[in-house]
């Protein structure tokens, strides 16, 4: 029970930084610093998430990824799987500065599936901003490059029943 305090006790505390640490940039961007990005990290690899929505140009695709279930290890690696199917890939949170120069100083969502282009794995395959995240749901988003639509990405913590 007292375990249980303190890792709620931590978490609050790391919530709290992040929110701290975020300000927002005339394009709306949320800004990041190096704590942040660690934070990120952390709250990533703190459980298994399932993606609560995806939205692809306009399109709501969620659907395809019902039952999957995504761990996230932080040795880069994630493994997506639905009882089906096993998905191995790899993930990273970075700086955008060092990948692009469109949206400097937020920080990016970085998965990688080696899947062919019809997968719907393929779809997950990108650099994409980090809207917003904290202990149960990381808010993501990617505008194409040429053609300037929007894709969103929600991943949601699946609690466990105590």
């Amino acid at each position: 029970m007292k375990l249980r305090f303190l890792s709620f006790l931590l978490l609050t505390v790391i919530i709290g930084a992040i929110n701290q640490s975020c300000s927002s940039s005339d394009d709306n961007d949320i800004q990041f610093d190096d704590d942040t990005q660690a934070q990120a990290e952390a709250i990533v690899v703190s459980g298994n998430w399932r993606i609560s929505s995806y939205v692809d140009s306009g399109n709501d695709e969620t659907t395809d990824y019902n039952g999957y279930l995504f761990t996230f290890r932080s040795n880069g690696t994630v493994i997506a799987e639905n009882g089906n199917r096993i998905q191995a890939g790899t993930w990273s949170v970075t700086s955008s500065d060092s990948q692009d120069d469109e949206s400097e100083g937020d920080l990016d969502f970085n998965l990688f599936f080696d899947v062919p282009e019809e997968d719907i794995f393929d779809d997950l395959i990108d650099d994409w901003d980090i809207v917003s995240i904290n202990a149960n749901m990381i808010s993501l988003i990617d505008v194409s490059g040429g053609s300037g639509e929007t894709d969103t990405l929600v991943f949601e913590k699946i609690l466990e029943n105590n």
